[in-house]
């Protein structure tokens, strides 16, 4: 199994974030991380949050980034990527109210448009499912096949958050076996194996993360993302346990 950088959504650190952005980027260091995925610049510039990455050590994976920004801020995100150093963004998610037949062909359309224009700076845009993208129109189409079979496929790339796809009731082997060269970007989490099928450290749970490495293993996933939506423990523990496997897993293989 070839190896692959390892980051961590600072979605999961966002409570410790708003308390110490740095000070949250310095502990993600100490654990082993290769880089983040940022979900916000806790008021930094790209030069100053890029001053700081370098001295830790860390590399920035990527930055999810509002659709809204997408749709109304694009040039000034595209800046501050590059400034940044960011080679890839990420659609995190279409908002609640717009889920729509119609919504879903307004996303493609924005998708399409940022993607080109983020792929004229070197930048690479992906979209991030939730379960809901699974739960298909009355065409019997599932929205995330349509957005992925809508957009180019140079200018937009998927990143499968393995969790929402097996809560939607899907195989994520098939989703990232049938796009596995569209995906630089992979969300690794794991799902307990209770009725409530809550957030569980990889390794914990009912999702087949060996099976899933192995499928990518050749991929053109560049970065395995840990992120933990919620957690019983403390985020800081859950990443930790959650590092720990993968890296345990990649050892024995």
């Amino acid at each position: 199994m070839s190896f692959k950088g390892i980051a961590v959504q600072m979605y999961t650190l966002r409570e410790e974030c708003e308390k110490d952005f740095t000070g949250t980027l310095e502990k993600v260091a100490e654990l082993g991380f290769d880089g983040v995925e940022l979900a916000g610049y806790g008021g930094l510039s790209a030069k100053e949050l890029s001053r700081v990455l370098n001295e830790l050590g860390l590399k920035t994976a990527a930055a999810h980034v509002p659709l809204d920004s997408l749709e109304n801020d694009l040039e000034n995100v595209l800046s501050y990527q590059k400034e940044l150093g960011n080679r890839h963004i990420v659609c995190p998610v279409l908002p609640r109210d717009r889920h729509a037949k119609s919504d879903y062909q307004d996303l493609i359309a924005t998708l399409n448009k940022a993607g080109q224009r983020a792929r004229e700076e070197g930048i690479t845009l992906s979209y991030h499912n939730h379960d809901f993208e699974l739960f298909p129109f009355d065409d019997g189409v599932k929205p995330l096949e349509r957005i992925l079979e809508e957009t180019n496929p140079e200018w937009v790339k998927a990143e499968f958050d393995v969790y929402w796809l097996q809560k939607a009731g899907e195989n994520p082997l098939d989703w990232v076996s049938r796009y596995q060269n569209r995906m630089p970007l992979i969300h690794l989490k794991d799902m307990t194996t209770d009725g409530e099928e809550f957030f569980a450290e990889l390794g914990t749970g009912g999702v087949d993360i060996p099976a899933i490495l192995e499928a990518i293993s050749s991929s053109s996933v560049e970065w395995w993302v840990i992120e933990q939506d919620q957690s019983r423990k403390s985020p800081f523990e859950s990443i930790k346990q959650s590092i720990d496997y993968l890296k345990n897993t990649v050892a024995s293989n």
